[in-house]
């Protein structure tokens, strides 16, 4: 899959049903790393119900040729990301930054990051975050090469997996 110019947009109802594919697509290559099927399932699901949060600020989709390529999602604060409060993050929280395997290698995710950047400068905030975890090696150098700091101060766990966090500031 080649790419030609990257566009950054919103989702639009119309499109809803091809990011939740993409994001299933994208994660799908960690199903091994579950092993329990059931704590695989409940991923997937919520995965595809994050299409729909409430509290989603934004999600962005990153288009080429009007082929949506990438997503990400932007939170205005933990509570609202992850029913977190206790963490006291206030500034944008990136979640589900997903590539489809295909397009990967053609600077989606930088442009997609790029645009979360945007976001959070737009809304004040001195801080942009996000929070990945061990399995994740690849998406954690891009986000070390792209700036993003680790924050352990902001971590948590998650059953017994412990959930990273980086921070970019602005």
């Amino acid at each position: 899959m080649v790419t030609n110019q990257i566009i950054i947009d919103e989702i639009t109802e119309e499109n809803k049903e091809t990011v939740r594919r993409l994001l299933v697509e994208s994660y799908q290559q960690y199903e091994h790393e579950y092993t329990n099927p059931q704590d695989w399932e409940n991923y997937l699901s919520n995965i595809k119900a994050s299409v729909d949060h409430p509290d989603v600020e934004k999600i962005l989709i990153a288009k080429s040729e009007e082929k949506i390529l990438g997503t990400l999602q932007l939170f205005l604060s933990s509570e609202k990301a992850y029913q977190r409060p206790e963490l006291q993050i206030f500034s944008p929280i990136i979640r589900l930054l997903a590539v489809h395997p295909e397009a990967r290698g053609h600077g989606i995710a930088q442009e997609l990051l790029k645009a979360g950047l945007q976001f959070a400068k737009f809304q004040g905030a001195n801080q942009l975050y996000l929070h990945t975890g061990d399995k994740m090696q690849k998406a954690i150098r891009l986000y070390e090469w792209f700036g993003f700091k680790r924050d352990q101060s902001k971590e948590f766990y998650n059953n017994d997996i412990l959930v990273k966090c980086y921070r970019y500031d602005l």
